[in-house]
């Protein structure tokens, strides 16, 4: 693409129905369960985007056996029982936080050495929580940046399994990648929780996919998790469409008065951003859910847009739409602030003050927190922003040119890492003219 692009303003009311490519975060574990699997999976409803190109391709890496057909869709995985085929390996795990994060843990499972490395700003994420549990579990686990961030080095003899601490409120990644290798160690893996527990929702869907695949996971309390030996078992698994992704065609509605359908959502989504209706009801919104058949088939979520009020929210649970929902509250006829989401400055980039300073750049009385930030409506004006090669940035802080003449995303490719057709999904639901945006 572009180094940039321009948003257009819509003409009224933003009204149709959609529905996103798949979730990335289930695309990534499930293609985790599948590789270890006794047996072959067929995975649906893939998403092809550069997060889950870097997990296959670094799955494939460390000799797994992965048939893609990315227009489709579809991955054909060939499991492997529980083992790690290759004895060494060199991953590049790119900007993907689940692929440094969970292949960080299920490299343990080998038996030789691996290092995993990615971008520049991978290298400032720290990973030290988890390197420290797979020590606990005996494993050669070093990080070679300042502060405990990648390149990641495991020198392995497989994992027997044990008990291990996670601090809750790093990444619940951290965690989510030591579940996923548990099945397959030799006795199994009892996860304790210390501090406060960031994303829930996110663990809840790790659980619930080691579940699917065969596996257990059971929580002993709200505080442990018990994930007995057993491994997996090769299975058809179809992946919902992307809760977070969707969330940027709700708060398009929102921001418009419009109203729009996202198709094969519902409140059963093993997403926890889902809730991110929830909240825009709060500030107003019309919000209709609709439950289909036991299939999923004819789920639907359909946001109608109101004049929206500002809120005071905790958004940890429902973190990665934080950006979203500040961009709705440029929009609204009272301030928003929206706290407890610290956790959120070692993202891509530092989605608390970056975010702050672009709002800023729009005019927009915005003001940062250490946890959060809170957001005063008032007069927008043209500007370029910049999105710091997160994706997230990219979606969000372009909806504020839909009533916004002039709004300028910058490097709007950087979409590409989770919603590569973003730009032609947002224009089409908005009636842009047919150019938009390959006429830049």
């Amino acid at each position: 693409m572009a180094d940039s692009l321009t948003i257009p303003t819509c003409s009224g009311p933003m009204k149709g129905q959609i529905r996103p490519p798949g979730s990335k975060s289930i695309t990534n574990r499930a293609l985790v369960c599948a590789t270890l699997a006794r047996g072959t999976s067929r995975l649906t409803g893939v998403l092809d985007s550069q997060d889950t190109r870097v997990m296959a391709t670094a799955l494939a890496a460390l000799g797994f056996r992965l048939r893609a057909d990315w227009p489709r869709g579809e991955i054909l995985v060939e499991g492997s029982g529980g083992s790690i085929p290759a004895a060494e390996a060199t991953l590049d795990c790119a900007a993907s936080g689940t692929t440094m994060r969970f292949l960080a843990a299920v490299c343990a499972l080998g038996h030789g050495r691996y290092r995993l490395d990615g971008t520049a700003r991978m290298r400032q994420r720290p990973i030290g929580d988890l390197l420290a549990a797979l020590r606990e579990l005996g494993v050669d686990a070093e990080a070679g940046s300042p502060g405990e961030c990648p390149p990641v080095t495991i020198h392995s003899r497989g994992l027997a399994g044990g008990a291990a601490s996670v601090r809750g409120s790093a990444s619940s990644q951290f965690a989510s990648g030591l579940a996923l290798a548990a099945p397959c160690t030799r006795s199994g893996i009892r996860i304790r929780f210390t501090g406060e527990i960031v994303s829930l929702p996110y663990l809840d869907m790790t659980r619930r996919v080691i579940n699917d695949f065969g596996g257990r996971c059971v929580t002993e309390d709200e505080r442990t998790w018990s994930i007995p030996p057993g491994g997996y078992a090769g299975r058809e698994y179809d992946i919902e469409p992307d809760a977070s992704a969707a969330s940027y065609f709700f708060a398009a509605a929102a921001i418009s008065g419009g109203s729009v359908r996202v198709d094969g959502l519902s409140r059963r989504s093993m997403q926890g951003d889902v809730a991110f209706c929830d909240v825009l009801g709060r500030m107003g919104c019309d919000v209709a859910w609709n439950e289909g058949d036991a299939s999923g088939a004819g789920d639907s979520i359909t946001v109608t847009g109101r004049a929206v009020h500002g809120i005071d929210i905790d958004m940890n649970a429902i973190s990665d739409t934080v950006p979203t929902l500040a961009v709705v509250a440029l929009f609204a006829e009272s301030p928003t602030t929206i706290r407890n989401v610290a956790h959120i400055r070692d993202k891509e980039t530092d989605r608390i003050g970056n975010l702050v300073h672009e709002l800023r750049s729009l005019g927009a009385d915005a003001r940062e927190h250490a946890d959060g930030l809170t957001i005063v409506p008032g007069p927008l004006h043209d500007a370029s922003l910049c999105t710091y090669d997160d994706h997230r940035m990219a979606m969000s802080l372009a909806l504020a040119g839909l009533r916004t003449p002039g709004v300028c995303i910058q490097d709007p490719g950087c979409v590409a890492k989770t919603f590569p057709d973003y730009w032609q999904r947002l224009g089409e639901l908005a009636g842009f003219n047919t150019g938009w945006p390959r006429d830049r």
